[in-house]
């Protein structure tokens, strides 16, 4: 009987639900989306190991092929593995996608936690960061193309600086609950320093909500690259991204689609994962929800 039950058992283990501290349980979308996450990561890190033929390389007898043993998924319209160039592309964008997430975050932090605690300098830090969220990321990142040519720098500050004004406020509005706590009013009294209590009892406090800001910002960050590429105000061609290779495959799309499905296939599986890992890290990490739980 037990061994009759052992196969069941694995497969509840795997995609059903997974004991995890403090009651919490883990259903299978969050465990599939990780596991997405990870195959994909794992691919684009180890892609110069693992592509079975140079994503640059330009063979003009082989262009436009469909699949074949040499070339799994075909290749575009210069001769170019086309599964190559969808593994390496997703190393550019990743990057660009966790390094604006890395960014935003950490100087987002930083302002905020100043906003929210120094009154006399809320009011001008505020209206500095309404300025910024006035400009579109587009737009930006045209103009920064415009002045210093297409690169990944570019697209980096395109996308980061939208998103540093929607992290100071939220963490303007955590430390301005939290320094009205009696523990952060009893450290002031005690003649603690400014740096002392912004960082070890008001940063804490926003940890959680910075966790799940920044999986939203690399969702974002690495759909708006992929946005920006295919407009042709993202990073250079010659450099193999996403948003690139669709972009240069929308000219041939009737005459074969899956130069813009498969990268466009890892684009959606990618965001998507980040954003289901993301609600569920808002899910755990949300004192509210686990008090409606219980």
């Amino acid at each position: 009987m037990a061994a009759s039950h052992q196969p069941a058992s694995r497969m509840q283990w795997l995609f059903g639900a997974i004991a995890l501290p403090r009651g919490w349980r883990l259903g299978a979308g969050p465990i599939i989306a990780a596991i997405v996450l990870a195959i994909i990561v794992m691919l684009s890190v180890l892609a110069p190991l693992i592509v079975p033929h140079d994503p640059m390389a330009i063979d003009a007898l082989q262009r436009l092929k469909g699949p074949s043993e040499t070339y799994p998924l075909g290749t575009d319209a210069y001769g170019r593995d086309v599964l190559s160039r969808v593994i390496t592309g997703g190393r550019v964008s990743l990057f660009i996608g966790i390094s604006a997430a890395i960014v935003s975050v950490m100087i987002g932090l930083l302002i905020g936690l100043v906003s929210g605690f120094f009154r006399m300098a809320d009011a001008i830090i505020m209206r500095i960061m309404d300025s910024l969220m006035a400009i579109p990321s587009i737009l930006l990142a045209i103009a920064l193309v415009a002045l210093n040519g297409p690169s990944i720098w570019s697209v980096m500050g395109a996308i980061t600086i939208p998103e540093i004004p929607r992290v100071v406020r939220l963490v303007r509005s955590v430390v301005l609950s939290a320094r009205e706590e009696p523990y952060v009013e009893a450290a002031i009294a005690l003649g603690s320093s400014m740096p002392k209590i912004l960082w070890q009892h008001l940063m804490p406090n926003t940890l959680a909500p910075l966790i799940v800001q920044g999986t939203y910002i690399c969702a974002s960050a690495i759909l708006t690259e992929a946005i920006l590429s295919f407009l042709g105000a993202g990073v250079s061609t010659e450099i193999p991204t996403w948003g690139n290779i669709m972009a240069e495959g929308r000219v041939y799309f009737q005459l074969k689609p899956s130069l813009i499905f498969w990268p466009g296939l890892m684009l959606s599986l990618c965001i998507l994962s980040i954003n289901l890992l993301g609600d569920t890290a808002r899910d755990m990490l949300d004192p509210r929800l686990k008090k409606r739980e219980g």
